[in-house]
């Protein structure tokens, strides 16, 4: 998302040894994907308890993913770097992508061992989309059962093995069906939910448009997205006791006093110039969840990752710690606000470089929301909410950010904004 504007400007005028300098930049200044940590930790089993026949209804989570061992890495970052819509090389796109994703690789390989050898991002999507599933199978048995989905933008399982895997378990092909694309960004972004959506339609084009072996428009998949949710009631609960937990490992004399820090990835000013929603997205979220713990606490909004020589949102967090602790208040809890799981971000970035060279047990993270039922609740009730409603997807996602020249983002929005969707209280078995 981040690597949008800089990466251009880099093309423009940087010289031979800026850009060599950029593509050995520590993976943990970009925003690679919702990565996570504990690949040991065992993930329960789910078991589907479908309690009707009307549906089904598929649904798919989409994020960026993350490789899953260090051997995928490579793999990874060649996807990554040729994907236009996040990082924008014009015609250097094929020369400058797979340059910087090799000089990259090796670097990247160690800092995702240092956290375990991969990136969990799959494991614990699976588990969430499953679970949340099971509990839509009772809560909205019109639309049952209710069948899990990853679509992935740079990681496996990608956009076209889910596409294809929707076609031979019987959505679409002429045989209609129905599908939610639920964003697993709660805040939406051009470079993230734009760019899963737009690789979304892309697919679903070449799968079931026009040219797909005359497909009836009537038989193929019914999209509807679920493109943003930053102030979700369930979302704002799970961040709130999460913190409060973390909140209680402080002495009680220090801990209304210790200061919140709420940690997104940040932007290129030219991006947040452009209209992007997502800083002001993001702080609607940071505002709902201090609401909901009274206030109490001070707080700030922090932003990570900065990469490239042009102006970023800030103040950056490792600055922020740093300037923080300088000033002897040294009581600080970091809080990943823009993430619904573990990543490299939170597990090498903030863990291992900004709070790790502190060197103070005073400083810590907030745990992730991951397996947290309080979350998972949450999706279900977010995603039932959105199948009553019968709308393809949200008004804000139908207005083009007012600097857009992107004819598919444009295209990408048309198509989702005129999909039918019927209310769930509406189908029929």
């Amino acid at each position: 998302m981040a690597l949008r504007q800089p990466l251009t400007q880099l093309t423009k005028r940087a010289t031979t040894s800026q850009i060599s300098k950029f593509a050995s930049t520590p993976v943990s200044s970009l925003w690679l994907s919702k990565q996570e940590k504990g690949l040991a930790t065992a993930v329960p089993p789910v078991t589907q308890d479908a309690t009707s026949s009307k549906g089904p209804t598929a649904m798919v989570f989409m994020n960026m993913g993350g490789p899953s061992t260090t051997d995928e890495v490579g793999d990874f970052l060649s996807r990554l770097f040729a994907d236009a819509d996040l990082i924008p090389l014009g015609r250097l796109q094929n020369y400058l992508g797979p340059l910087i994703s090799r000089r990259r690789t090796p670097k990247i390989k160690k800092q995702y061992a240092e956290i375990g050898g991969g990136s969990p991002i799959r494991k614990w999507s699976e588990h969430q989309c499953e679970e949340m599933c099971k509990i839509l199978d009772k809560t909205s048995p019109e639309t049952a059962p209710h069948k899990p989905y990853l679509a992935f933008r740079y990681a496996n399982p990608l956009t076209e093995e889910m596409y294809n895997k929707l076609l031979a378990d019987g959505f679409g092909g002429g045989r209609g069906g129905r599908a939610v694309a639920f964003t697993q960004y709660p805040q939406y972004s051009c470079s993230t939910t734009g760019s899963s959506l737009n690789e979304l339609w892309r697919w679903r084009n070449k799968l079931e448009g026009p040219r797909a072996g005359g497909v009836d428009p009537a038989g193929a998949i019914q999209w509807s997205v679920i493109d943003r949710w930053p102030t979700h009631a369930g979302l704002v609960e799970a961040f709130a006791q999460n913190i409060e937990k973390t909140l209680a490992t402080y002495p009680a004399e220090r801990r209304d006093k210790v200061v919140l820090l709420f940690s997104a990835h940040s932007l290129p000013m030219s991006v947040v110039n452009r209209g992007d929603p997502y800083p002001a997205e993001v702080a609607a979220t940071v505002y709902a969840v201090v609401q909901r713990l009274g206030m109490r606490n001070p707080y700030r909004l922090v932003w990570q990752s900065q990469v490239g020589p042009s102006a970023w949102l800030g103040a950056q967090t490792s600055d922020t710690v740093h300037n923080y602790i300088s000033r002897g208040q040294k009581d600080l809890a970091l809080i990943p606000i823009a993430f619904t799981s573990d990543h490299i971000e939170t597990l090498y970035e903030l863990d291992k470089e900004v709070i790790g060279e502190t060197g103070l047990d005073s400083v810590k993270r907030v745990e992730s929301l991951n397996g947290s039922k309080v979350f998972i609740e949450a999706l279900a009730t977010l995603a039932k909410a959105h199948l009553e409603s019968g709308r393809a997807c949200s008004a804000q996602m139908m207005l083009r950010c007012p600097g857009c020249t992107s004819e598919r983002c444009a295209a990408s929005k048309e198509f989702f904004g005129s999909q039918t969707w019927a209310r769930a209280d509406s189908v029929v078995g």
